[in-house]
């Protein structure tokens, strides 16, 4: 049974995700923020749910701790927030947040959320060291739709062979898109595939790609 560590200041709102999640899920809580990442380092949960408001503690910095730590990284941070702004979206999507829930919950969202990407996981992160780097980079192909594409983004973390960034047009996992490197040389790094999208319901998501060709310049070479 997967673990899920879930930290909140309120205990109705611990009480309640007990509830709804732990016929799927064993579930390990607290109002404690401070105890929060030795939680996360003895349990090792599938998935943390995180809420951003707790007197004495930000859960902005706790999930940034949580998303750039060696040891935690790879747990996937879900946010759940009585706050509905975009700016705090896209915020926590930044630190690398893979869903956002608003209160009061919509647990069958929830769930299909920690279903469908805890079946997927983050396997490619696995494999290969990544660094937090911001790369411009430069898209083009097709959308979920046939449609052609470019647009400039930038990276979020990057490894030898992947890299996660946002991207303004749907996309279908598998696609395959051009990679260019932005500057005055204006480098091909290669051809990379979606291996995974977060996010999708928001304006901007993120996708994960993989290099499908080795890339001829690449940051990490």
């Amino acid at each position: 049974m997967a673990k899920l560590l879930v930290i909140d200041d309120e205990e109705a709102v611990r009480r309640l995700i007990r509830l709804n999640l732990m016929d799927s899920y064993e579930v390990v809580d607290t109002g404690e923020p401070e105890q929060a990442l030795a939680l996360a380092l003895e349990h090792k949960p599938d998935a943390i749910l995180l809420d951003l408001r707790m007197p004495r503690y930000s859960g902005f910095e706790l999930c940034q701790t949580f998303t750039s730590f060696s040891a935690t990284q790879l747990i996937p941070v879900f946010v759940i927030s009585g706050e509905a702004g975009s700016k705090t979206k896209e915020f926590c999507r930044d630190l690398g947040v893979v869903g956002y829930f608003e209160k009061p919950v919509d647990f069958d969202a929830l769930r299909h959320s920690l279903e469908t990407f805890l079946k997927n996981g983050r396997k490619e992160r696995r494999s290969e060291v990544r660094v937090r780097l911001r790369v411009p980079l430069r898209l083009s192909g097709n959308d979920e739709k046939g449609e052609p594409f470019t647009l400039l983004t930038t990276t979020e973390n990057i490894s030898r062979s992947s890299f996660l960034c946002s991207c303004g047009v749907a996309l279908l996992t598998n696609t395959t898109v051009g990679i260019q490197l932005v500057g005055p040389a204006k480098e091909l790094a290669g051809k990379a595939r979606v291996v995974r999208s977060e996010w999708h319901e928001t304006p901007y998501p993120r996708y994960a790609f993989h290099f499908v060709e080795k890339p001829d310049h690449w940051v990490l070479d």
